[in-house]
């Protein structure tokens, strides 16, 4: 792993409502296999794996993800962007504030084994 700070951080705007100024902070270079944690004050942790062909972008949907306290949500945008957001449990008011100012559509909830089978089973 190679962790590179950006400081100062680059800072951009980002919103089609309210602009919110976000900072890029940092490059982590992962080598296949590894992993990292990212945490929240409230103890939610969102693990990022690296393999040879990819990513695992998220731990698995039904299972640790919601252990971790994050519920996973697939968005679409006013510009039919799509996006798979995580939601801090018991922050899912702060979501919808920022979603209705964003305009974001839920597409669907993606935390639970009945919703991904849902999901599934119209794939098929």
């Amino acid at each position: 792993m190679k962790f590179t700070p950006i400081d100062p951080p680059r800072v951009f705007e980002v919103g089609f409502g309210e602009t919110i100024e976000m900072k890029d902070c940092a490059r982590l270079a992962l080598e296949p296999d590894e992993q990292v944690t990212l945490t929240t004050e409230a103890g939610a942790e969102y693990d990022l794996a690296r393999k040879s062909w990819g990513f695992y972008a998220t731990p698995s949907l039904n299972g640790r993800l919601s252990g971790f306290g994050l519920r996973g949500v697939l968005v679409k945008n006013r510009i039919d962007r799509y996006f798979i957001l995580l939601v801090e449990r018991g922050k899912e008011s702060l979501f919808e504030e920022y979603r209705q100012i964003e305009q974001l559509e839920i597409v669907c909830w993606l935390d639970s084994t009945e919703q991904l089978q849902q999901i599934e089973e119209g794939l098929k």
